[in-house]
């Protein structure tokens, strides 16, 4: 497993659902954007093997290794994004109160993540 120090977080993501590559278009095009490194999962399909995540298991869902090397997933992988972007650190601070995270935890693991994720499964994307 890799704990490297890194300047910023990498936000690994899946480039291949047009849902998943337009929001991160959308904040590597914005004024934050060198808050955070961005890595599209088609471009090295293993980038996340050090971590014991599968190609599949890396498309399934966001993943983002903060400045420490540590591995966020989920809900907490926005929130990290959204605390290193000044434009979005107000959603990271809402998102991840203790009354909220839970429930878009929920959301995302059980609606959101595996909706995409078999969309693009059954599209040919993954």
């Amino acid at each position: 497993m890799t704990t490297e120090t890194l300047d910023r977080p990498i936000c690994y993501y899946n480039g291949a659902c047009p849902i998943c590559r337009a929001e991160i278009e959308h904040y590597k095009n914005g004024p934050d954007a060198a808050a955070v490194r961005w890595h599209d999962l088609g471009s090295d399909p293993e980038a996340l093997a050090a971590f014991g995540i599968d190609r599949a298991g890396a498309k399934r869902r966001l993943h983002v290794r903060d400045e420490a090397g540590r591995m966020h997933s989920g809900v907490d992988a926005f929130i990290l994004i959204w605390q290193r972007m000044p434009r979005y650190r107000w959603l990271g601070r809402f998102v991840g109160r203790r009354g909220v995270r839970p429930v878009a935890a929920l959301l995302y693991d059980k609606l959101l993540a595996p909706f995409l994720f078999h969309w693009n499964k059954w599209r040919g994307r993954i």
